[in-house]
């Protein structure tokens, strides 16, 4: 019997500039674990003229993770970070009680050829800490675990698991794994989960119960600890996922929290402009007009 219990295609979203494909939140799964949201970026070969630009927007209640195949974003956020992001490291944002950020081309590469692909990634915080103080982490490439196991290469972007833990600082139990393979190769790893899981192909095929799933697809397991499959060669997936929170956490724009009384109040703060500002920054996003996902 499959233990694949929902299939999530990519759907194409619009962040300002620059088209993506988003994975999460989906209308029948919210969340998996405590990952809310998930886009897809890129690939994308951008000219000379043209560059990646999202003006300030806000958060809360949520920490966000960014992470490249290709590519430099610069980030910009309202504690004074400016920090570039480049493949491989991680970029993790704690929005807390409230942030404001910026993602950019830098300055150097706006007038060069260039491309961008990665992942963008939030996590909604256990309700004791939603609405903490702000803060910033960059962790380096070098320092994520990677090893090779059962002729795959692992690494461990995020969270604990494998009897290894990632230097990102996360709020829950959570994994963010990135699994390679140059040839085929049958993994079973679900006693290294727990929790909800999923699994996002980007690219490649994977094989489970006799079916098989290409790129651009979530798969999202029935029981973490039943995860089982074979990868074709040359394929990358990520394994996400972790304990689910007890309560539910709503979510409208940028704005995650477990209640729509402070997303509401955020709103008001954003349109009054009461969150604070961006260094070097005079633009911003206007809030839009969603309903409650």
């Amino acid at each position: 019997m499959s233990n694949i219990g929902l299939i999530i295609e990519e759907r194409a979203a619009n962040i300002g500039n620059f088209l993506v494909g988003r994975l999460l939140p989906f209308r029948e799964k919210r969340a998996v674990g405590p990952f809310v949201f998930l886009d897809h970026m890129g690939p994308a070969k951008l000219k000379d003229y043209q560059n990646l630009d999202v003006p300030p927007h806000p958060h809360i209640g949520l920490s966000t993770l960014t992470y490249l195949f290709e590519g430099v974003i610069l980030h910009r956020d309202s504690i004074g970070t400016e920090m570039e992001i480049t493949p491989g490291a991680v970029n993790w944002m704690t929005a807390g009680k409230g942030v404001v950020h910026s993602e950019r081309t830098p300055e150097r590469l706006r007038i060069t050829d260039k491309s961008l692909h990665g992942l963008q990634i939030w996590v909604a915080l256990p309700k004791v800490m939603e609405n903490i103080e702000p803060s910033f982490f960059h962790i380096e490439a070098k320092d994520i675990p990677e090893w090779q196991q059962d002729n795959v290469s692992i690494k461990l972007i995020a969270g604990k698991a494998f009897g290894k833990e990632s230097p990102v600082p996360v709020y829950s139990p959570l994994y963010l794994i990135e699994i390679k393979s140059t040839s085929s190769a049958t993994l079973n790893i679900g006693k290294e989960l727990f929790g909800e899981s999923a699994m996002y192909i980007l690219e490649g095929e994977i094989k489970n119960d006799g079916n098989t799933y290409t790129s651009k697809q979530i798969l999202v397991a029935k029981e973490s600890s039943l995860c089982q499959f074979q990868m074709s060669e040359n394929s990358t997936v990520y394994i996400f996922g972790g304990e689910p929170f007890p309560e539910e956490h709503f979510i409208y724009w940028n704005f995650v929290h477990s209640d729509k009384a402070v997303i509401e109040k955020a709103k008001q703060d954003w349109i009054d402009q009461k969150f604070p500002k961006v260094p070097d920054e005079t633009e911003f996003v206007p809030l839009p007009q969603p309903k409650f996902g």
